[in-house]
C-alpha cells in the first residue's frame, strides 16, 4: 500500500497534473490517500512527483 499526501498547491500546475489529483481524490492540501502500488499508481505519482509525498505501508 502507498499513501498519498498532497503537500503542494496545485495552483500554477499545467491542466494534465490537476487531472492527475483530481484522478487521484487528492483536492486539499494535507490530504491522504491510500492506493494499492500498481504501475498506474506509480505513474500518476511520478506525474505530480513535485506536489506530492509518497510513504510505504
Amino acid at each position: 500500500m502507498l499513501k498519498v499526501k498532497l503537500i503542494r498547491s496545485k495552483i500554477g500546475c499545467n491542466p494534465k497534473q490537476r487531472k492527475t489529483l483530481v484522478a487521484m481524490g487528492l483536492r486539499k492540501i494535507r490530504q491522504e490517500k491510500s492506493f494499492e502500488d500498481n504501475l498506474v499508481i506509480r505513474g500518476m505519482i511520478n506525474k505530480v512527483s513535485h506536489l506530492v509525498e509518497v510513504t510505504e505501508s
